[in-house]
Formats: C-alpha cells, structure tokens, sequence
C-alpha cells in the first residue's frame, strides 16, 4: 500500500506544479556522473532522456499527462547517489532512468525499492544490481557476467598462443567486478593471467604500475575501469616504448577516450553491445541529435530506450503506479531505439549481447 501511495503522490504532486506552456503533470528523472571525470557519461544520460520527454510529449505523453524531467548529479559517488535518491523522493519522480555507474546504482536502488520508484539503469552492468535488487529495479545494458565471458575468451586464446595477461581493476563496483568476471572467464576457459593489480580512480600518474607491467613482459593489458585512467595507462605505456595491448569494456565507448590517448590509443579494444545508431528505423532520431550538436554514442539511446519502456509499461498499464508498471514491464514487449526488448524475471533485458569494437584513427567501431 505504501507503495502505491507513493505512486499516486508523485502523480498529484506534478498535477500541482506544472508551470510553463507543456504541462509537466508526470516527474521523471535520470542521475549519473553529471560532474567530474565521468561527466561526459553524465551527458550523454541527460541527452538521451531529454531527447526521449521531448518526443514523448510532442506525441501526446502519457496516458495523456506531460512528462517533467529531473537531472541528479551522483559524481558516480554512493553516498552521493543516496543522497540524489533522496531528493527525487521528495521530489515526487515515479521513474528513475538511472543511475551510470553500478557503485551508485546499487545503493541508490534500496531508496527507490523503499520508497515505489521504477528503477532502469542504462548502464550499469555489475549483476548484483539485478541479483540483489527490488523487484523495481531493471537495466536495458548487458551484465558483467555477459562482458567477463567474451573478454574472457579471447584473453584465454591469447594466453594459450604465449601472451602474458595483466588484468587491471579500479576497485570500484564497476570496474572491479568487470576485471573479475572477465578474469574468471579466462581461467574457466583454460587461460591464466601474469598479473593482478589494483590501482586508483582519479589519479593522473601510473608509471609504477606500467613499468611492473613492462618488467613483466606484458603482451596485452585487460583494465577493469573507466576511460579516463585506462587512457592515461596507455598513453604511460606508449612513453614506456611498450607495444602491449590494451583491452576493456564498455566505459571507453566516449570520445574523450582519443582525446586522452590520441595516436597512443590506436587498436585498443573494447566490448560494448551493438551499436544502436547503426538500427534500422533510428536514422531520422540520430540526425535529430546530431542537428543539435549532440553525437548520440554511449550510452545517449541506452538512457532513451530505458525512459521509452518505462513510457510504454506505463501507457500499458494505463497507470504511473508502481505495482501496474511493474507487471506490465514484467509481462511486455516495447519497442526502443535498441529493438524489441523485454525483461527477464531479475529485471535483466533480453537483447543481444556483447561485441567487439576497436579504436582506429580517432574512432571506434566493430573489430573487422
């Protein structure tokens, strides 16, 4: 009961404050790294919802009503993203189109569980969101788990042809988990790894654990980790004279990764899932984005797609209140800017998985 009290707070409340021309009768919102070194994921989330309400309303809403979008900036911190939670409690938001990274989504979810609020990450992929999550709690990205397996694989035939592995993570939710899942795959798939090492987020200097890299003979680099460090590594590695290989997830899928790298980040490789731009029936929306400035890489369909789902369970259960959302997002098919989706019974989607991609002369695309 709570819960749909809840539910039907938040609706009243954007009945009461609507202001302007459009009438803002339904508040969502999304959260994520809004600022600092991420805040280029921060902007391609708010890019991507902002672009979803504004298509959304210019069809009729939903069921009707306009839709009012809140921003949080989490600065991918936990306590900072409970905080954010908080907020769009007292807010009145029935859907949250968040948050980015998995460290923040995690706690965050336990307001949004307490408190009657659908939650759909666009990008967080640690599976302990989903394992361990409400059953408000869905994410329209890929698990590490899935990532660890095909970056596990190919780690493994390059270990079994002699080449020594070092697998790199952040200590963070994300990049940890990913490093670990991926390292696991390895090992189940015959390979072994030279090294393990932790290093830390934020720090501009990683000459002492890339020279134990080149004292070990390394061959290719596996960082669980965002593309800001995993930048400044290669770009270190380069000034080292080493040739080694650096592979990674989904957090390089930014251009700020070349700016960091430049020509030292030539053939780094990544798994990311395919690339929504290239979807059929998507070319008019991408040069929508485009015509404002915006490249809609990442995750900016990711964050479109969850906010368009959300939208359609709501339009199917004729109703914001959680519990109807929930069975119709349980028990649907909608149709995004990813494909024709739906979600497993942890709130998983079911959408292809990972892919290869490299970074060739200032630009990613799929490995040929």
């Amino acid at each position: 009961m709570k819960k749909i009290l809840l539910a039907v707070s938040a609706l009243s409340m954007g009945m009461m404050f609507s202001t302007g021309a459009a009438l803002a009768d339904i508040k969502i919102a999304t959260a994520g790294p809004m600022t600092g070194q991420y805040a280029s994921f921060g902007a391609q989330m708010k890019a991507g919802a902002e672009q979803a309400v504004e298509d959304i309303n210019a069809a009729g809403g939903v069921n009707g009503e306009m839709l009012s979008l809140e921003i949080g900036d989490d600065a991918c911190d936990p306590k900072q993203a409970v905080a954010v939670a908080n907020q769009m409690v007292s807010k009145g938001v029935v859907f949250m189109a968040g948050h980015f990274c998995s460290g923040s989504s995690i706690p965050a979810s336990a307001v949004y569980t307490e408190e009657g609020i659908i939650q759909i990450s666009p990008a967080s992929t640690n599976p302990k969101l989903t394992d361990e999550g409400g059953p408000n709690v869905y994410r329209v990205c890929g698990r590490d788990d899935q990532q660890g397996k095909v970056a596990g694989a190919y780690l493994a035939e390059e270990s079994k042809k002699g080449k020594k592995i070092a697998i790199l993570q952040d200590k963070t939710a994300y990049g940890k988990g990913l490093a670990d899942e991926t390292k696991a795959s390895m090992e189940a798939a015959g390979g072994k790894s030279q090294m393990y090492e932790a290093y830390t987020a934020g720090e501009k200097d990683y000459t002492a654990l890339v020279s134990k890299m080149k004292q070990e003979n390394i061959d290719i680099a596996y960082v669980g980790g965002y593309h800001t460090e995993a930048g400044l590594i290669v770009r270190q590695m380069r000034d080292q004279g080493m040739k080694t290989q650096l592979v990674s997830g989904d957090a390089l899928v930014t251009n700020e990764y070349w700016s960091i790298t430049g020509d030292a980040g030539e053939g780094t490789l990544m798994t990311f899932s395919p690339d929504p731009r290239k979807n059929a029936g998507v070319e008019d929306l991408v040069e929508k984005f485009r015509a404002k400035g915006i490249e809609p890489e990442g995750y900016v369909l990711y964050t479109y797609a969850a906010v368009q789902a959300w939208a359609q369970a709501a339009t199917a259960a004729k109703s914001v209140d959680e519990q109807a959302v929930i069975k119709a997002l349980n028990t649907g098919e909608f149709d995004t800017v990813l494909g024709k989706l739906s979600f497993d019974d942890k709130g998983d989607v079911t959408l292809p998985g990972y892919v290869w991609y490299e970074w060739k002369d200032g630009k990613y695309d799929y490995k040929s």
